[in-house]
């Protein structure tokens, strides 16, 4: 081991034999998992070095990074110089709180930041990149992160390379290495020795971590990983880029820096307004206007706002990879609302993905088969020529078995398949059927041309110790009978005649309407000397096999689900490289079309439409068949010149485009490559189409949500705003006064109280709601439009009503419980000498009662506060900790003193209370007329 590296440095001179030599792997059998482990403990992870991350210290600091917390930090060094200047009698209470205060804040921060951070993390497991190696003599998937030198990696199309790696063998091997070299074409790739060492864009037999398979396959062994790899060797590169805020983060911070703007301006018009009235004269004065006016301004901002949006997206999409939608994008949760069309493939994303062969049509008959999934046990029926047709359908399913790369094996008791489902379906007939699995034995691979989505078919010439060379191959019919001469029949072989060629076709027609999906499969006699220059005109003068019906039945979920997304103006539209009418009766059964639809469009058709007609049929048509992966780039853009918002289905390599063009990339999370697993948004951990939708549900659901505690935060502290500003310029104009100073204008709140209203009711409810259970039926709406405000003028609306009712029934509550004013001060509880104390005690209280009752509110804007009243007990908890906290303010004396509270008497108790349930009450009439508003505009809508 010690000698590894000096024996690995030139690999590329070095025939592969000796390069397994040098790595001490036996490339048949691969690493043991002993070995493997030995490895990583010298080697370490394979991953590449992250900027380290700041220390704890450092992020708890940067809470404090705000200028309106600079703007209180100033305000208690104030304070304290005023506190000296009087004498430095006793504590500097003001001060001492609002430290208290500003370090509770921050760790709040502090320990919400942290949450999302590990949030985020556990996605990113989630979504880790996974590689194919060769492990004590079995194939295996294992995270990319797991490999070390020496590992034999299996190469396919679509696959992420994981690491730097030698390769052993190659297939029509091409690797698209854009991200290292810049090369936008697929490099060719050979595991020949070079003859001198080149330039990384010429080393012909390496694969490098970070690069994508475009096509064929191969394997190689690993010989760097992490830091040692090409790719690590230029992370440092990576640590520049800065990605682009999205459309709601610059919404948040549009109105973060508005309303701070606006906060500033009021605060200081209270504060002017303040000293004027007041005639401040003094120090101890001018500070305590200041502190006001600051504490003010920091409360009415959300400053947290921003932490508390990652840690809801965080844990909305945590529920939503419970759920199989995995998120690789916090923020693309937004996209999801208004998603208006879904562009699904229809294998195993709407139907089962369990391809069962049911039937083998051959020249003699048809073989019929028993049986579902992958259990190799079925009834055998013939209709036709028994012995000819058996015969026939057997050698149908050696050349399915052999032109094959899934596996299919017994593990305590049950049959398990890896690889394609369609491919391992020939293996399980096979099984089957007596005799086939037996001929399909023995075969060795001499050579082969991979399948791709373009050609639609895979072809390998086959070596058999007693049979020969053989060149085996299946796909699409239509594909596959043009590169035929002849078909086989029990005694031999007869000319395809444009007769038979045209009976063959209707048999496909005919299948596909009853929802099969249909291959053919071929063969021919082949030479040794075929092997070394074995490509695609190799396929050619092949005897046809027979057809193979394949079914692969829609998932029942499926049909439900597009009844759901139609429910909520979501288009389905189905793209599918399969035959047309297959396409048109699956999407008839599901529901995706009706009776007078758009008829099937077929890549074919696509290729020969200008972009305008195409944006027309996009407007109707929601079923595409025989489509290649350009196709469905140029259906994303048509829908999206259309202004739709579309999310679009992929598991090839090929899809990674329309992947990345459409808004939101979906990539299946068990057939799809790694390379549409880094393309797409979102990776179906099921690849069920039912996942989609209730990912969509989902979406809409967290973006309520952040409506929900915005509405909250925003109104609740237009609470305090409007309490301060009208209790300081109204206060006087309805005669409130100090009664210890009748002249002088009294502020319903101290700087302290602002400051501990923001703590208390501001993160927890925000918080509980941002995990809200669906209040309103969400599918029943249309898409949100990609430009919606997500605060529109309705809801700004909402927010400064709610604001300015808080403030007016302060005032009246203030008014209540302090002599003079209008109401003459009607409530006689508190003791001689503590009226003022107490008015503002009770105030502090009632608007802390209403901001709780805001949250109870702000759940819906539609729905009565009734509704789903106890389905979130984190907001309960936030509620009654806020209460609890609210009552020791207003009775432990050590916080009276701190906060300037006063006990209150059941009276107050009854203003404060009371005060809440109005606030309830005049949302609850605003909510029933809004629905009743609703109804009406439903009922005069014609149908």
């Amino acid at each position: 081991m010690g000698d590894m590296a000096d024996a690995t440095r030139d690999v590329t001179l070095l025939p592969p034999a000796d390069v397994t030599l040098a790595l001490a792997v036996d490339p048949a059998e691969g690493l043991s998992l002993a070995e493997v482990a030995a490895r990583r403990e010298i080697h370490g992870p394979n991953e590449l070095r992250a900027t380290p991350p700041d220390p704890a210290w450092r992020r708890f600091l940067r809470q404090f990074a705000d200028p309106l917390i600079y703007l209180l930090l100033a305000a208690i060094v104030i304070s304290i110089i005023a506190w000296a200047v009087d004498g430095a009698v006793g504590l500097p209470v003001d001060a001492t709180v609002i430290a208290l205060i500003v370090a509770a804040n921050a760790v709040i921060g502090y320990v919400q930041e942290n949450r999302a951070e590990r949030a985020v993390a556990a996605l990113a497991d989630l979504t880790a990149t996974r590689s194919t190696v060769l492990r004590d003599g079995l194939l295996t998937t294992v995270a990319s992160t797991d490999l070390v030198p020496g590992d034999i990696l299996v190469l396919a199309e679509g696959d992420a390379v994981g690491a730097d790696a030698r390769l052993l063998t190659a297939t029509a091997l091409r690797v698209q290495e854009a991200s290292l070299t810049g090369e936008s074409e697929a490099a060719e790739k050979s595991p020949q020795p070079l003859d001198e060492p080149g330039a990384l864009g010429d080393r012909a037999n390496m694969v490098f971590k970070g690069t994508a398979v475009a096509r064929g396959v191969g394997r190689a062994v690993v010989t760097a990983t992490g830091m040692d790899t090409e790719m690590g060797r230029i992370a440092t590169l990576l640590d520049e880029t800065e990605s682009e805020p999205t459309p709601l983060q610059r919404e948040i911070a549009r109105i973060s820096t508005t309303l701070g703007l606006l906060v500033v301006v009021i605060a200081v018009v209270v504060m002017i307004t303040t000293a004027l009235v007041n005639s401040v004269r003094t120090l101890e004065g001018a500070v305590d206007v200041l502190l006001m006016g600051v504490s003010l301004a920091v409360a009415a901002v959300p400053e947290g706002l921003p932490a508390i949006l990652s840690l809801v997206l965080a844990i909305g999409v945590q529920a939503m990879a419970r759920r199989n939608a995995v998120m690789k994008d916090l923020h693309s949760v937004e996209t999801l609302g208004s998603v208006s069309v879904i562009c699904s493939d229809k294998t195993g994303t709407l139907t089962k993905n369990e391809m069962t062969l049911r039937e083998i049509v051959t020249a003699s008959g048809r073989v019929v088969l028993g049986g579902t999934g992958y259990t190799p046990v079925g009834e055998v029926r013939v209709d036709g020529d028994v012995e000819a047709t058996l015969d026939e359908a057997r050698r149908a399913l050696v050349a399915g078995s052999v032109a094959n790369d899934a596996q299919l094996s017994q593990q305590d008791g049950s049959w398990e398949i890896q690889g394609d489902p369609t491919e391992a379906a020939f293996l399980v007939a096979a099984r089957k059927l007596d005799g086939a699995h037996e001929l399909s034995s023995g075969h060795d691979r001499a050579a082969e041309v991979p399948f791709s989505s373009e050609r639609r078919m895979m072809s390998v010439l086959s070596r058999h110790p007693a049979r020969g060379h053989s060149v085996f191959a299946k796909g699409a019919a239509d594909v596959l009978l043009e590169r035929c001469v002849s078909e086989q029949v029990a005694d031999g072989a007869r000319p395809l005649t444009p007769g038979r060629r045209r009976e063959l076709a209707a048999m496909v027609e005919e299948l596909s309407g009853q929802g099969y999906r249909t291959l053919g499969v071929a063969w021919r006699p082949a030479t040794a000397t075929e092997a070394g220059t074995f490509d695609e005109p190799a396929e050619r003068d092949l005897i046809f096999g027979g057809l193979v019906a394949l079914l692969d039945p829609p998932r029942e979920e499926a049909a439900a689900a597009i009844r759901e997304a139609q429910r909520a103006g979501i288009r389905t539209v189905m793209i599918t490289g399969d035959h047309p009418v297959t396409a048109a009766r699956i999407a008839a059964d599901l529901g995706i079309t009706r009776p007078g639809d758009t008829a099937v469009i077929t890549g074919r058709d696509l290729a020969d439409v200008d972009p305008a007609e195409l944006a027309e049929a996009a407007r109707t048509a929601n079923v595409y068949a025989r489509v290649a992966p350009e196709h469905k780039l140029r259906v994303v853009d048509a829908l999206q010149a259309d202004r739709q918002v579309v999310a679009m289905t992929g598991d090839g390599v090929n899809d990674a485009p329309a992947l990345k063009s459409a808004d939101i990339g979906v990539a299946m999370g068990i057939t799809g490559t790694e390379v549409t697993k880094e393309a797409g948004a979102m990776i179906l951990g099921d690849d069920n189409y039912a996942t989609i939708v209730a990912a969509v549900r989902q979406g809409r659901v967290i973006f309520d949500n952040i409506k929900k505690f915005m509405r909250y935060l925003l109104s609740s502290n237009m609470g305090e705003i409007a309490t301060v500003f009208l209790g300081v310029t109204l206060g006087t104009v309805i005669g409130l006064a100090d009664p210890a100073n009748p002249g002088a204008a009294v502020v319903p709140l101290l700087a302290t109280q602002i400051l501990w209203i923001n703590l208390v009711t501001d993160s927890g409810p925000a918080l509980a709601m941002g995990v809200d259970p669906e209040i309103d039926d969400v599918m029943a709406r249309p898409p949100r439009r990609a430009d919606d405000r997500i605060i529109d003028r309705h809801m700004w609306q909402r927010i400064l009503g709610i604001g300015a009712l808080m403030g007016l029934l302060s005032l009246v509550v203030y008014d209540l419980t302090l002599p003079g004013g209008l109401l003459g001060g009607l409530d006689r509880a508190a003791p001689a000498g503590a009226e003022l104390d107490t008015a503002r005690t009770t105030v502090f209280t009632a608007l802390v009662l209403m901001q709780l009752a805001n949250a109870l509110n702000s759940r819906s804007d539609r729905a009565s506060v009734l509704d789903h009243l106890f389905t979130n007990r984190w907001l309960w908890v936030s509620l009654a900790g806020a209460a609890a906290l609210q009552v020791a303010v207003v009775y432990v004396p050590v916080l009276q003193h701190a906060f300037g509270t006063a006990p209150l008497a059941w009276s107050h108790w009854a203003v404060a209370i009371g005060a809440g349930v109005v606030v309830i009450l005049v949302e609850e009439a605003v909510k029933a007329a809004r629905r009743a508003g609703g109804r009406s505009t439903r009922a005069a809508r014609p149908t």
